[in-house]
């Protein structure tokens, strides 16, 4: 059990360290608030969209599709994102907060620190490539859903009045978005860096899937190899998101914020890291042991865990700030979950070896 611990420990440990690093560098102002604004819009804008493509081009190649547990992985994010919706309304009367809330009841740290878990789990790696594949995409709309739905109206007039205020004392400004209607949110989605990397990536599979298809096994074509230079690039950005991203959320961290926020992070920290996984993986066990319809192997169970119990997105952050909602709120859920799941994901792994569904 010592070694399942130092695992989870392993896992999210780094994330602290480098939002620490960030914090530090800002308290001695290595960084300024000029830094912290330009890199979250370099994170956002570039570096995710490129790591998000290079996650769905790599982990979709030449893998049988389980597509039981691909629904049922999706299924059970949308199941969450309905609770979380009633969760954040009914937890704050803030608008920029509510949206905050929402994308941390069901986004989790899959893409950054989730394989790397499951590997350390001993579960299928294939099988987690395959619903990254498909979670990343569900998790990046509902997440522009989520962070769109709320901030509206009078809202809009006190952002616009920060915005001014911010100008006149040179701090970093976050973009305000006017139209919050059913059209507007469709908009964001089909405007969001994080979908259009997500939409290129799906693009590319098609094309190479396609000439697999027509060539008889055999691929003319391929992104990282015809274009190698192309896709080492890319792959580059996408080395420098998370560390970047983690950096830049530590510039903006405050520990007074948590004060005024104390509600707020208490109960999306609790629905990310216990919730969450109760749900998710709770479900796949009662329906494993009282159904016919619904059989997983026992490797199956670590891509659950790394779905269902990591810590929130770190791009949650950026992206609410990119996005008018309330970034320091997000950006102190990053950081409490992160150091959280520590403990449960070890319970989590805990529970499930005694079990006997779990084995490492």
């Amino acid at each position: 059990m010592l070694e399942v611990f130092i695992t989870s420990l392993n896992a999210v440990v780094p994330i602290v360290l480098l939002i620490l690093l960030g914090y530090l560098l800002r308290r001695f102002n290595f960084l300024n608030d000029n830094f912290v604004s330009m890199g979250n819009k370099f994170v956002f804008r570039v570096c995710l969209p490129c790591m998000l493509f290079i996650n769905i081009y790599d982990s979709m190649d030449s893998f049988d599709i389980d597509w039981v547990v691909v629904a049922y992985c999706v299924i059970i994010i949308c199941v969450i994102f309905g609770l979380g919706l009633l969760t954040a309304i009914l937890c704050t009367k803030e608008n920029r907060r509510k949206g905050v809330i929402l994308q941390c009841t069901f986004r989790s740290n899959f893409a950054i620190i989730g394989l790397v878990l499951v590997e350390r789990l001993g579960g299928d790696t294939a099988i987690a490539g395959i619903v990254s594949a498909f979670s990343i995409p569900v998790f990046n709309i509902l997440a522009v859903v989520a962070l769109s739905i709320f901030v509206s109206g009078e809202d809009e007039k006190k952002l616009d009045e920060t915005s001014l205020q911010a100008n006149a004392s040179g701090e970093a400004v976050h973009p305000v978005h006017k139209k919050r209607n059913i059209g507007g949110i469709l908009l964001n989605i089909v405007k969001n860096p994080l979908i259009i990397g997500v939409v290129l990536g799906l693009v590319f599979v098609g094309i190479r899937e396609l000439e697999r298809a027509v060539c008889g096994g055999d691929v003319p074509f391929r992104f990282d190899t015809q274009l190698k230079f192309l896709y080492e690039a890319v792959s580059d950005l996408k080395s420098i998101a998370s560390p970047l991203a983690l950096v830049v959320l530590g510039g903006q961290f405050k520990f007074s914020a948590v004060k005024g926020m104390t509600k707020e992070i208490v109960v999306s920290t609790l629905w990310r890291i216990v919730l969450a996984p109760v749900i998710g993986i709770g479900i796949a066990v009662l329906l494993n042991t009282y159904t016919d319809w619904f059989n997983i192997s026992n490797n199956v169970y670590p891509t659950l865990i790394a779905l269902f119990g990591t810590p929130v997105a770190v791009s949650s952050a950026i992206m609410a700030g990119q996005m008018s909602n309330d970034e320091q709120l997000a950006t102190q859920l990053v950081v409490w979950t992160s150091i959280g799941s520590v403990v449960t994901i070890f319970l989590t792994v805990f529970i499930l070896m005694m079990s006997g569904l779990l084995v490492i």
